[in-house]
């Protein structure tokens, strides 16, 4: 399996859908959330993502039509596979039904069920631009990380040429870091890590030490540690 390292990585989740927590995003995008104005924003993001050098894309598919977006986008651009990385993420789904006032906006499922369809959703948009495949969200007990029929799939989407990965979360991500390393299957470990909380750093140091590639999520906390999250 090829390795890659990117510096900087742009997240769409919180364009890809009407809804998200990040901080300032009402008087960044405005009142006008339906979906063309939403993947207008997404092109406009990701041409000055591009400008500015950017070459890894983050995705999943519970982002709303984040993956629907970019695959525009890089249609529209002429974009070819390895020009970009792209990373996509299965175990959630959105079932927002695109309203900023749904009751729910995501479930999870990390069955094997889930990442065969998820898996199908995702290629069908993104195809050959599909680099990076992970878990989203794993923990220790979600079970995920032993269980062979999923692990089994993910193996064989890593013999084809698909690097696999997992997003960790919640406050034993040490620890399912940890336990994928042991697994010798992934390649990557994306994990939250900012000034406000650095729990996972010593894990994640080992795991770059294993040859995994680290890729660090919400490195402001979602807004909190910019000025926006000033009191």
């Amino acid at each position: 399996m090829r390795k890659w390292v990117q510096e900087m990585g742009l997240g769409l989740a919180a364009v890809g859908r009407p809804a998200y927590i990040t901080l300032g995003r009402d008087e960044d995008l405005g009142r006008d959330r339906d979906v063309a104005a939403m993947r207008a924003r997404t092109w406009e993001v990701l041409d000055a993502a591009w400008a500015a050098g950017v070459r890894y894309v983050d995705v999943a598919r519970s982002y709303g039509r984040a993956e629907e977006f970019l695959a525009g986008w890089l249609a529209d651009r002429g974009i070819r596979p390895g020009e970009i990385e792209i990373g996509s993420k299965w175990g959630y789904e959105y079932v927002g039904g695109w309203r900023m006032d749904a009751a729910r906006h995501e479930e999870k499922d990390l069955s094997a069920a889930r990442l065969r369809r998820q898996l199908g959703e995702t290629r069908e948009l993104l195809g050959e631009h599909l680099t990076l495949y992970q878990i989203h969200s794993a923990t220790v007990e979600s079970g995920v990380l032993d269980d062979e029929e999923v692990l089994g799939e993910l193996r064989a989407l890593r013999a084809g040429g698909v690097a696999v990965g997992l997003s960790t979360t919640g406050p034993r991500q040490a620890a399912t870091i940890d336990r994928a390393v042991a697994t010798g299957l992934f390649d990557t470990a994306q994990s939250t890590w900012n000034l406000l909380e650095r729990s996972a750093g010593e894990a994640l140091a080992r795991a770059h030490a294993a040859g995994l590639t680290v890729i660090v999520k919400e490195g402001v906390a979602n807004g909190r540690l910019t000025s926006r999250g000033a009191p």
